[in-house]
């Protein structure tokens, strides 16, 4: 999910100088170097020596309880917990067999309080947000509010007064419970039943953390929200619930991110997403995960989108070992309009299944679904989309296009689109390719004076420059950077 940069890069010799400082990299140097993940890091675990791992009712009775919720959302709990039982696994895409759900720590409380001011965080929490930039971030005014997640709670929680002022909300979602019932109340669970999945009722069933915002009928919050989301803790799930409501005529950006270590024994991360989009508003919810590669990454996001309202999802896909994330938008309301646009990159060991889904409801709403993908080194990566054009959604539009790239012989990509009109009166397009970097444009490149990797991290970057170019800069700067550690010695 989204991240800045670290302020100092955690190895700052210049490429291909060997550790010593001595002298080039060796070969097998070189080797060792490529894909590394910059975000690995681990703190101290000590607070989480005593959680038990596995999933039952208690468990479930314990983190209602430790949050002192009202009766209603534990009985939703409680259902939702039932649902995941009697739900079957998805076989329909990775492979997901080797999940133990009992192998997880489901509710991990690394400090006793939330803060608004980062000097008041453990320092080690902080010290570990300071490395991946998020305080400069606020500092620089770059985003508007920011909520910090560390593992199953928000520990940070800030947002620029002038829009408080407005009547904008931007808590954690277990704030926002306690403060405003009601809304929460209307909106929890009505776009991302409990029993839409079995990942989606696990995390009706343990969801903890997460971003609660709501935007007044006409407010535009024209700087981004940004939430992060880190992971410490070894077998860790981490279960955030997001909700999103833009009232009439509203505009919201908002913005998140994650890392976590680096792990022998994976860790699961499912997250929910509700949003929903009010009369002619408009919302932009913008996502790079970077999670490291023992991360399952099981994602729903679903909005709701009314008469005039726009939906805009920016999705990247970069980390995880797995991820399914299909970004959904139902357009129920006549002239709503939803658009995805995302990129997903799959080296070795990874498979980014992602797409997004289309669900046309009313006359004379729109779509548009850009998704492109990069594999490499045995990487696989998967568009899985749907478009649904309901009976009485006449005049309706939808464009769908698929690009794939695939840097070497030994990596894959597949396209299983799945339309479903019941209108004879839409305009309907769907365009797929895929497509390998050869060495007519290498040569190219190399004969102006790049090296070989850089000629390669230039072509990609070119190719999914469509979407770099919809993200905040300082995002879009994040992307090129991950592209080029990504394409170290990808080539040959």
């Amino acid at each position: 999910m989204t991240q800045s940069l670290p302020a100092t890069p955690v190895d700052e010799r210049p490429q291909g100088v060997n550790e010593l400082g001595t002298g080039p990299m060796s070969d097998d140097e070189i080797i060792d170097s490529i894909g590394a993940y910059e975000y690995g890091w681990k703190d101290s675990d000590d607070y989480s020596k005593g959680v038990p791992k596995g999933i039952n009712e208690d468990i479930v009775r314990y983190i209602s309880a430790t949050k002192n919720e009202p009766e209603w959302m534990l009985e939703r709990r409680l259902k939702a917990f039932d649902f995941f039982e009697r739900k079957p696994m998805p076989t329909w895409g990775p492979d997901l067999s080797g999940i133990d759900f009992d192998n997880f720590k489901y509710f991990v409380r690394a400090s006793d309080r939330q803060v608004k001011d980062w000097e008041d965080l453990p320092d080690e929490i902080r010290n570990t947000y300071d490395r991946l930039g998020i305080p400069e971030a606020e500092k620089n005014r770059l985003v508007a509010g920011v909520a910090a997640q560390y593992e199953s709670e928000v520990v940070y929680q800030q947002i620029q007064e002038d829009l408080e002022r407005q009547g904008v909300i931007f808590l954690d979602t277990d704030s926002g419970l306690r403060e405003y019932p009601e809304i929460f109340e209307e909106y929890f669970g009505k776009a991302v039943p409990a029993g839409d999945n079995k990942f989606a009722a696990l995390n009706t069933a343990t969801w903890s953390g997460g971003s609660f915002v709501y935007v007044p009928p006409g407010v535009q919050v024209e700087i981004p929200l940004q939430a992060y989301f880190r992971i410490n803790t070894e077998a860790m799930g981490q279960f955030e619930r997001t909700l999103i409501v833009a009232d009439e005529g509203s505009y919201v950006h908002y913005v998140e991110g994650c890392t976590a270590p680096i792990y022998d024994t994976n860790s699961l991360h499912s997250a929910v997403v509700e949003i929903f989009v009010r009369k002619d508003a408009r919302v932009r919810y913008t996502t790079i995960q970077n999670w490291s590669n023992n991360v399952l990454n099981l994602v729903t996001q679903r909005a709701m989108v009314d008469e005039g309202g726009t939906m805009e999802w920016i999705d990247g896909n970069i980390g995880s070992a797995i991820t399914m994330k299909y970004p959904a938008c139902y357009l129920r309301g006549e002239h709503a309009r939803g658009e995805t646009l995302s990129i997903g990159f799959a080296g070795e060991g990874q498979h980014q299944d992602t797409g997004a889904k289309m669900v046309h409801m009313a006359p004379h709403t729109s779509s548009s679904i850009v998704a492109k993908s990069v594999s490499r080194g045995g990487g696989r990566t998967s568009y899985r989309g749907l478009v649904e054009v309901h009976a009485r959604a006449t005049k309706s539009k939808s464009n769908v296009l698929c690009d794939a790239l695939l840097v070497d012989k030994i990596s894959r990509t597949d396209t299983y689109p799945y339309v479903d009109v019941r209108t004879e009166d839409v305009e309907m397009g769907h365009e797929a390719t895929v497509s390998k970097v050869n060495e007519d444009q290498l040569f190219y490149l190399m004969s102006r004076g790049l090296d070989e990797t850089e000629a390669m991290a230039t072509i990609v970057r070119g190719f999914v420059e469509p979407i770099a170019k919809h993200l905040p800069m300082e995002y879009a700067l994040e992307l090129n950077r991950l592209i080029e550690l990504q394409m170290e010695g990808s080539v040959g």
